[in-house]
């Protein structure tokens, strides 16, 4: 069963609070990163979004389908929310 993105948050989330480990908040430790700063840290993510698809692309190019048992690289996420 392959899962998407927010099933497989959902699942590390659960787990996490079945385990009592302290929840790792990405956007906090984002946030951190770029000192507050909302648009440089929106900005960083924008590119390295726009470079995990060129990567995507170089991927699709390049690997037949057989190659992959049927499993074709989409570009948009389930949400529907095409940045």
């Amino acid at each position: 069963m392959i899962l998407g993105v927010q099933e497989s948050y959902c699942l590390m989330t659960a787990t996490a609070a079945q385990t009592n480990e302290p929840q790792f908040d990405q956007v906090a430790s984002v946030l951190d990163l770029f000192e507050g700063n909302t648009h440089a840290a929106i900005g960083a993510l924008l590119a390295e979004l726009q470079f995990v698809r060129k990567q995507l692309a170089l991927c699709e190019a390049g690997m037949s389908v057989g190659f992959t048992r049927g499993w074709v690289p989409r570009f948009e996420s389930e949400g529907g929310s095409n940045v």
